[in-house]
Parts: C-alpha cells; structure tokens; sequence
C-alpha cells in the first residue's frame, strides 16, 4: 500500500459523492455526467485498493474507509478554495472588501468616506454590511469590524476607542428634562442589540450611576442602534447612545448630551483582519485613516465623567 495521493479531480469526485450521498447530485454538482463522477470514484477506489461507497439499489453509503476519508477531504478542498481565495485577493492590491455591522455602517463610515477617498483615491473600498459572522480565512473579505469582547484568535485585533454610553437626545428635549431625575417621567428609547452586554448598560444602569432611584419607562424600542438613534434625532425620546454612533452628532450640536455622565463599557470595536495581512498598503492605510478619525473626536470624550459599568454597586 503506497501513501501517494490519488488524482485531484478523482477526490474531488468522491467529496462532492460523500456530501451529497447521490452520484447523481455530485455530478450535478461537478457539471460531469453520472457515468464519468463513477468512473473517477472507480479509480479512486482502484488507487486505494478497497471500496469507498456501498452502491445500493437506489442509494451509495459511506464504507468505513470512506468515513474515514470524507472530513479530510471536505477540509483539504475548503482550505484549497480558502488559499486560492487569498491569493487572488493579494493581486487586487488596490480594492479593499470590509465587513461592519450596518449600524457602524452608516453612522460612522459612511459620512466619512469621501474623506478617505480624497486621502486614498488609489484604493477601491467595497463594503458587505452585516452581523453575519465572517470568517475571514475562508470569505472574500479583507476587514471586519466588530463590536463585542471577542476573543479573536487567529487573527490580527486592533482594539479601538473605549465605547460608554450617555443619555442623548435634541437640544429642545434637554431643556423639557434637565435633571437625571427628570428622565423618569421622559420618553425613553431602548436599543436591544446591547442586551449582550455584561454587566448590563442599560437605562436601570446609567440611572442608578446618576443616584437616581425609580424605574425608567421605556416608550421605544429598536433592535437596531441606528435604528434608535434616528428616533431621539426625529424627537422620538431620547436614547442611550453609544460613543461610535453619537460623537459627531454631539461636536456638530445636532445632538446634546446635558448630564455629563456616561457608562463604558469592556466591550470595543475591532479592526480585524488575517494575521500578517495587517501589513498589507491597503489594510494599513485603512487602519491608520480609521484610528486618525476617531482622535479628532475624542475631546467630546473629555466632556464626560465616565464611569465603569463593572464598578457599579
């Protein structure tokens, strides 16, 4: 018995068999006929000196050899597909394919994008807006930002700025509630995708940093933080914003915060990308223009007294 592989189209004939346990549809799949899929699992078979499938009247199962073979297969051809995949993606040096949820998406990318293509006209950004979970050794992605707390093994993290969370609303809203206590009587936006979030940074939370006792009553809520943040900006209510999404509302005055209070929060953006690609002229520029843009607003971070949530009795 020789170790020496077989034919690489023989093995991709007998993966797509075993995924599909139908000649018929591997075949399909492959754009072969029926006769010639068997012919290559026959030679496989033959190559290895034993039976891969048992051929039934109407169906084909796995022998015990062939479960043995079939996941390393499966995973030979996905990780073939993953290099090939990230090869051709290093000749297109000039297009950059990022991933953000569609929060990020809109409220911090997009108004700033002409900026980066005055800076960067040679590089074409492309953008996949989403929550999906993106594995970036596998799909035609080059950068993924993430809120969360990861952990993000295998990949290169880039922790951006310390996120907290601080009632924000219109200026005419702030003078109707200009106390803390006042917001118990306020209509209140909640946004449930920072309901992950541990310990909790919710309305109950940033009350009880402010000492105000009560329970808040919520008249709002959005599944999405963009979503809650155009409420409070049509005068909906006012909405636990948090520092991505409301910093260049709050140094354009579109938005106030009065109480001068917020919460942060261990969770962080990341900037996420393959090891080793992080060096790459586009994925650096990249980097390096998105952490340029969060310091020319970071002095509205100075504006507030920012308590820990974890430090909260």
């Amino acid at each position: 018995m020789t170790d020496r592989l077989p034919p690489l189209t023989a093995l991709r004939a007998f993966d797509a068999a075993a995924r599909h346990m139908s000649f018929q549809q591997a075949a399909a799949e492959l754009n072969v006929t029926p006769a010639a899929l068997s012919f290559q699992i026959k030679s496989l078979e033959e190559h290895f000196g034993a039976p891969l499938f048992r051929r039934l009247n109407r169906a084909v199962e796995l022998t015990e050899a062939g479960r043995l073979l079939a996941p390393g297969a499966a995973e030979g051809f996905e990780a073939l597909t993953a290099a090939w995949r990230s090869a051709r993606r290093s000749l297109e040096t000039n297009v950059l394919t990022v991933t953000a949820g569609p929060a990020f998406t809109s409220k911090w990318l997009a108004p700033r994008l002409y900026a980066f293509a005055q800076a960067y006209p040679q590089i074409e950004l492309r953008f996949a807006a989403g929550l999906r979970f993106v594995d970036l050794n596998r799909d035609e992605v080059d950068v993924a930002i993430r809120f969360g707390y990861g952990p993000d093994d295998g990949l290169y993290a880039q922790p951006l700025e310390q996120e907290w969370l601080t009632p924000v609303m219109l200026p005419a809203m702030a003078e109707k509630y200009p106390e803390p206590k006042d917001l118990l009587s306020a209509p209140l936006i909640h946004n449930t995708s920072d309901d992950f979030l541990n310990p909790p940074c919710d309305w109950p939370a940033w009350l009880r940093a402010a000492g105000v006792d009560g329970a808040p009553r919520v008249a709002s809520v959005f599944s999405q933080p963009d979503h809650a943040l155009d409420a409070a900006m049509a005068g909906v209510g006012i909405v636990l914003g948090r520092r991505a999404f409301v910093v260049k509302y709050l140094a354009e005055g579109r938005l106030v915060a009065p109480y001068g209070l917020a919460l942060s929060t261990r969770a962080r953006f990341r900037f996420l990308c393959r090891q080793g690609q992080e060096k790459r002229p586009a994925i650096a520029a990249f980097r390096d223009w998105v952490l340029a843009e969060i310091a020319k607003t970071k002095h509205v971070s100075e504006r507030f007294n920012i308590v820990a949530v974890e430090d909260l009795k």
